[in-house]
């Protein structure tokens, strides 16, 4: 932002500056003024200046000649800080700062040149009144300013359970405005942060079931941004997913059957493999022979020729007469 030329023709500055002051809703002039003195209307001047942050910005001072100043200062007075002032003299050619500690806030150029007031880049502190005094041989002339540092806030919007959205814009300044198409039944709140900036939010129920998207819009003086969203899906999606939620449970207890019978017949088998044969006693094989002896011919037969050689042998030990 650049100010206005100057020039060392009054009448033409003058001219000028009506011009300029009237097209701006910043004008000073009223009824009564306007029937003053022309020099009248350029003694003080207020101006509220919006600036976003992280931007430049100029304050000009009066439009006078500078070949009529003598003494140019600009007072500053910010939140919770000590009034500064930048003074020029013309006689001297000296400057002076008084309390001015921010290093962002210059002359624009060189004073004797151009007087205006330089900030860059615009910060969140910076918010507060300037005042621009230049005395000249026909007067005292002042330039009032108001700051107003902009934050453009960061816009959200998010569904919410109940065919309920929340829109959001985080951290602007100053607080955004939010609306809503179509308008539902909505609550909006405010929290303000420790920087100045302020958060604000808009919850909004529709219950007209034909509502399926809404657009929430966000209203702010560094612009305007807008977001949709649906807020519940199509027809034929509803039945496919109603279909899905149906046939979904008992295709998993199918699945989950046939896992567990695989699982234990598996268990089974293992079982069977590991399993160790029984050990047979001697005396379990017991009967099993006698069995053998009694009902094998072979057996009994081999048994009564032994029997018959032990009979023998007794009787020749006897002396007895064999048959």
């Amino acid at each position: 932002m650049l100010c206005p030329w100057r020039t060392s023709d009054l009448g033409l500055q003058l001219i000028l500056t009506i011009f300029l002051e009237a097209a701006s809703s910043n004008s000073c002039m009223d009824g009564k003024q306007t029937t003053q003195n022309i020099s009248t209307i350029l003694t003080e001047v207020h101006t509220l200046l919006s600036r976003p942050m992280d931007t430049k910005a100029v304050l000009c001072c009066p439009l006078i000649p500078l070949t009529n100043m003598t003494l140019v200062t600009w007072e500053i007075i910010l939140e919770d800080k000590p009034a500064c002032k930048l003074s020029y003299r013309g006689d001297t050619n000296e400057t002076r700062e008084t309390n001015c500690t921010d290093k962002r806030i210059t002359w624009a150029f060189r004073p004797d040149q151009n007087p205006d007031l330089q900030i860059d880049p615009v910060a969140i502190t910076h918010e507060g009144n300037y005042e621009c005094i230049m005395a000249a041989s026909d007067g005292n002339f002042h330039r009032r300013y108001h700051l107003q540092v902009l934050v453009p806030p960061e816009m959200t919007l998010f569904l919410h359970k109940n065919r309920t959205a929340v829109c959001k814009a985080v951290a602007g300044r100053p607080a955004a405005r939010i609306s809503w198409s179509p308008e539902g039944d909505c609550v909006t709140e405010q929290e303000y942060w420790g920087n100045g900036t302020v958060t604000v939010w808009s919850s909004c129920r529709w219950s007209d079931s034909n509502v399926s998207a809404v657009t929430c819009s966000v209203l702010h003086l560094t612009g305007n941004k807008s977001l949709f969203i649906e807020l519940l899906p199509g027809t034929k999606t509803s039945v496919k997913l109603y279909i899905l939620y149906l046939i979904l449970p008992i295709i998993l207890i199918i699945v989950g059957s046939i896992w567990f019978l695989k699982i234990r017949g598996y268990r089974k088998c293992e079982l069977k493999k590991t399993e160790v044969p029984p050990v047979v006693e001697e005396d379990e094989m017991q009967p099993y022979a006698s069995y053998t002896e009694k009902s094998n011919p072979l057996y009994d037969t081999t048994n009564r020729v032994k029997v018959s050689q032990v009979l023998q042998s007794e009787a020749d030990g006897l002396g007895l007469p064999t048959v």
